[in-house]
């Protein structure tokens, strides 16, 4: 993408992979829990081909290809110097990382605790356990607590126990601070918003991650009374944003400079699209693999984690969607704003989910159902910015609430 060039998504609008991507996750649900009732001993030698830090798996080398190609993709796409054009569209950049940064974690953790703590906590389970990783530095004796956990040998492994909705918790509150996807290109797109400034923030997004994902992330799981794996939390940043941003930044400036901006887009970037969709189907089958016993036992699972994370997609949509309008922000740069607010950064919290707590942990499942519900939430969101255009003031000088009169 150039600032000449600043859609990422085709003129059809969404593509056909992305169109169809709940089907294609709730597939790779029956076969993941195909694979572990049939075939259990794979994926668990898979999940143990990991490099290992004092004796504990920091990060499954399988899983980590796989999320590298989610991640390179999104990264080798964004042209970092659109970042510096954000100043002709300030206020709905700063308005877009107050809600991002400021709002929506927290808004995540109180409408995730009440629901899976409180409300659902009698369908969870309120004695049923989850086993996650040892943090990363973390030395416990078996029967020490850490937080809510307390250290067990699992299946000849120590490991963490922990109340089965405070690991579903946990993967929520990983979705709330990954804010902003590639696909959020695609949702501004089809509801006719500022490509160029959804643009800016998704290279703004990927930037701030660096300084704020493992700080907002430590404090929330923290008050969560979860593991914080401060060292691993880094580490996670650095494999899975900064690594896969660093390789995306230079082999974007050397396959253009050798090849030309035309051939990069058109040729390079469209071998990327299926190679990204089979590494995020290959993870979730393997995540499935492990989970399948839980889902078949307790089907209802996913709908006790989707419940918040649709009211929290719609909520962080309206208010951003509303401040914009107060703001009296045109609806091109409203839509994509509300867009890029209720949107997650989905890849990025699995696999920080699978490097934390590990790929069998419940905090991994809650990031897949922020998968699941993405595609759909996003379209019926998209359809109602379409109906609510004449909303919006066609000249954002002046904001709404300084007006007498109608907008």
């Amino acid at each position: 993408m150039t600032h000449d060039t600043p859609v990422a998504a085709p003129a059809s609008g969404i593509g056909f992979f992305e169109r169809y991507l709940t089907l294609w996750v709730l597939l790779c649900i029956v076969a993941g829990i195909a694979l572990g009732r049939l075939a259990p001993d794979l994926a668990t030698t898979l999940d143990r081909m990991a490099i290992t830090v004092d004796g504990a798996p920091v990060i499954s080398i399988p899983i980590a290809i796989c999320l590298f190609f989610m991640m390179y993709p999104i990264m080798v796409k964004i042209d970092f110097a659109e970042v510096l054009q954000a100043g002709r569209s300030l206020r709905p950049v700063l308005l877009t990382l107050v809600v991002n940064w400021a709002i929506k974690p927290f808004t995540m953790y109180a409408i995730a605790s009440f629901f899976l703590g409180t409300l659902f906590l009698p369908f969870i389970g309120p004695a049923a356990v989850d086993h996650v990783s040892m943090p990363l530095g973390v030395s416990l004796d078996v029967g020490e607590t850490y937080g809510a956990g307390t250290a067990v040998l699992h299946e000849g492994v120590k490991m963490l126990e922990v109340p089965l909705w405070r690991s579903y918790l946990a993967g929520c509150i990983l979705l709330g601070i990954a804010p902003c996807t590639a696909m959020v290109l695609v949702w501004g797109h089809l509801a006719r918003g500022n490509a160029g400034h959804t643009l800016v923030m998704v290279a703004i997004n990927s930037l701030t991650m660096l300084v704020l994902y493992g700080a907002l992330g430590g404090l929330l799981l923290g008050m969560g009374r979860l593991p914080v794996p401060w060292r691993a939390l880094l580490l996670s940043i650095a494999v899975y944003v900064a690594l896969p941003l660093a390789a995306g930044i230079v082999s974007q400036r050397w396959i253009v400079q050798a090849f030309g901006r035309t051939w990069f887009e058109e040729r390079f970037l469209g071998w990327l699209q299926p190679i990204t969709i089979t590494a995020l189907l290959a993870t979730l089958v393997l995540l499935f693999s492990f989970k399948g016993d839980t889902i078949v036992a307790n089907p209802l699972t996913i709908l006790w984690i989707a419940i918040p994370l649709f009211l929290q997609t719609v909520l962080i949509f309206a208010v951003t969607y509303l401040l914009a309008r107060l703001l009296g922000f045109t609806y091109e740069n409203a839509a994509p704003s509300a867009m890029i607010g209720a949107s997650n950064h989905f890849e990025v919290a699995i696999a920080t989910a699978a490097m934390l707590y590990g790929l069998a942990s419940g905090a991994a499942l809650a990031t897949v159902v922020g998968v699941l519900i993405e595609v759909p939430v996003m379209l019926m969101l998209v359809r109602f910015c379409l109906r609510t255009q004449a909303w919006f003031p066609c000249d954002a000088t002046t904001p709404l609430l300084a007006r007498t009169g109608r907008p």
